[in-house]
């Protein structure tokens, strides 16, 4: 894969230390393969709401340029449980989804269930159902688990190893993260 290759990476952060706060912030970093940062964007969704994935697909609008191949999701259940509708943010984007987290799981079904009930479950539950298996990938040494869209299993593990130049985080959605949590830091700062 060539080093000009740029891949979108989204992440979030919420100030979890604060009850009233009930918005999460979104931020999109694009990264070429070779580090270079070329372009960033926020969003926001309301945490355990259902509105994650239209703002994904607000930073795809607002920051994937033609120039942009991938799209990589640091989650599938931001903000306390909205979750991501894998086949939408695809749909939007028009190219290669991967949802890439970093920790064995059971599932997300139990705590859905601990946490809501009636349509607000059903409607989590039909989401969550709907996403595509995790596939482990050992990248440097460690372990990440990958859900993808619009790519066989091999591009998705292709794809992961070239933007995780060191240790388990890909590029794009390290950078994500830590402009989501500037982005939330300076907002916290504001009120």
């Amino acid at each position: 894969m060539k080093s000009g290759v740029r891949a979108l990476g989204v992440a979030e952060s919420f100030r979890g230390d604060d009850a009233s706060v009930d918005r999460s912030t979104l931020a999109g970093a694009v990264v070429r393969r070779d580090r270079v940062v070329d372009g960033l964007g926020y969003a926001a969704c309301t945490v355990g709401g259902t509105d994650a994935t239209a703002a994904v697909e607000s930073l795809v609008d607002d920051v994937a340029r033609p120039d942009v191949r991938y799209v990589l999701l640091g989650a599938v259940a931001p903000a306390w449980y909205n979750l991501l509708d894998l086949s939408r943010i695809h749909e939007a984007a028009e190219r290669p989804v991967l949802a890439v987290t970093f920790e064995a799981s059971d599932g997300l079904e139990a705590g859905l269930r601990d946490a809501f009930s009636g349509p607000e479950l059903q409607q989590r539950l039909e989401t969550y159902r709907s996403l595509p298996d995790r596939r482990d990938v050992s990248v440097n040494d460690e372990t990440v688990y990958v859900r993808h869209l619009g790519c066989d299993a091999d591009e998705a593990r292709e794809i992961v190893r070239a933007f995780t130049p060191d240790g388990g985080r890909p590029e794009p959605l390290r950078v994500a993260r830590l402009a989501a949590r500037a982005a939330n830091a300076y907002l916290g700062d504001r009120e």
